[in-house]
């Protein structure tokens, strides 16, 4: 007989347990409760022979990330409209993922809700996770009994704004990656190469051409202070991000100047507009007020200028201002995006109207990131060409020099 092993009173823990049914067969699950003996309890009461109860490791697993909530609003969206209880959802969703965090995520939020919590209120007790913007939507949800069809929208909008990012992104990641494969080569050049052709230059005697002589002290530089080089590289890169994610007033320059840098700053604006009009078109299709929509919304745009903008919107609607006048007052609005909120304000429809205008530039994204590798190539062939190019000439003038002298 099995030793039982309490945990802590009035906390309880995830149990993996096997055993098997009436019929035979052996089956495998998990319970959370207060200890092997509950656990013991539960499933001879479900006519399930126990022959292994153990308490399943909290550690491990990857961080929960944005993608793991879309996917989980998905999974649960598409079970509750097949008529699956909600509890039995969670159940379902928690068992079937492979993140043991994500799993410990939806158990609690399970025995919330179990309990006698709105799933609202269960969600915003875990506000890493589940924002003000999704936690507004459930309740929205759950106030006017269409759960499901809200959970949907959720699953949309997420499914979108990480699609968009991710193209963001992936348009970002080649020029980078060119960018610091350049910096080895020209750093194993500097320490390597160019010190081996000082060697053979110094056999040659006579003066060496100014270009040569530039790139050799520029070596001997790097080589001598190559970790003080790599440590003030390293070092402001660190303090530069940390301002940037600290700092309010660094956000705002930074996301001010991110929307003026050629060719990158019109595909952030437009992903910016994008994300703002899809989160303003999900919360009003929703049911959520509009200035209490608001107040999500220049969040969700991810840029500061856009988030300042809003706080001003809310303001101005909140005493009155149509939402069109606002957003034209704010001067960051392209005037599509102003002439289609105009007319859903008119027609009453004004969810469909920036639902439109999020599609309109979600495609805008999509042709920017294609056509933005093809355009970026020539930029980086000749910041290549220029850099290693003018290298290698600087390095074989002397032996060309040479060669005209004999």
């Amino acid at each position: 007989m099995a030793t039982a092993t309490l945990a802590k009173p009035g906390k309880e823990v995830i149990f993996e347990w096997e055993g098997k049914d009436r019929n035979g067969k052996v089956v495998r699950g998990e319970m959370r409760a207060g200890g092997e003996a509950v656990v013991n309890a539960s499933l001879r009461r479900q006519g399930i022979l126990v022959s292994k109860v153990k308490k399943r490791r909290s550690s491990g697993g990857r961080s929960i990330k944005q993608k793991d909530i879309a996917i989980f609003t998905r999974q649960l969206a598409t079970m509750m409209k097949a008529g699956v209880p909600l509890l039995q959802s969670f159940d379902i969703v928690g068992r079937g993922s492979t993140n043991p965090r994500m799993t410990k995520l939806l158990n609690d939020i399970r025995t919330d809700v179990e309990t006698g919590t709105s799933l609202s209120a269960a969600f915003r007790k875990h506000p890493m996770h589940f924002d003000a913007l999704y936690c507004n939507l459930v309740e929205a949800g759950e106030a006017g009994g269409i759960l499901e069809a809200l959970l949907d929208r959720l699953a949309i909008y997420q499914e979108k704004t990480i699609a968009i990012k991710g193209k963001i992104k992936s348009a970002l990641m080649y020029p980078i990656a060119v960018l610091v494969v350049a910096f080895v080569v020209l750093t194993v050049i500097m320490i390597f190469v160019i010190p081996a052709f000082e060697d053979v230059f110094k056999s040659f005697g006579g003066e060496l051409p100014l270009p040569t002589q530039v790139v050799i002290a520029m070596s001997k530089f790097f080589v001598q202070w190559w970790w003080l080089i790599f440590g003030i590289l390293g070092g402001g890169l660190y303090f530069f991000f940390q301002s940037w994610k600290r700092s309010e007033k660094m956000q705002i320059a930074m996301d001010r100047l991110l929307l003026r840098i050629p060719v990158f700053g019109d595909l952030i604006l437009k992903s910016v507009i994008a994300r703002w009009t899809r989160t303003l078109s999900t919360m009003f299709a929703a049911g959520v007020p509009l200035v209490e929509a608001l107040d999500s919304v220049g969040g969700a745009s991810g840029n500061a200028v856009y988030a300042i903008a809003t706080e001003q919107i809310q303001k101005d609607v909140s005493t009155g201002s149509a939402l069109t006048t606002s957003m034209t007052t704010t001067g960051v609005f392209p005037t599509m995006v102003l002439q289609m909120a105009a007319i859903g304000e008119e027609s009453g429809s004004l969810d469909h109207m920036l639902g439109k205008a999020a599609e309109f530039y979600e495609e805008e994204v999509d042709e920017m990131v294609k056509g933005l590798s093809s355009l970026m190539e020539p930029f980086i062939i000749v910041i290549l060409g220029v850099l290693i190019g003018g290298i290698v000439v600087s390095m074989y003038l002397p032996i060309f020099k040479l060669g005209s002298v004999v």
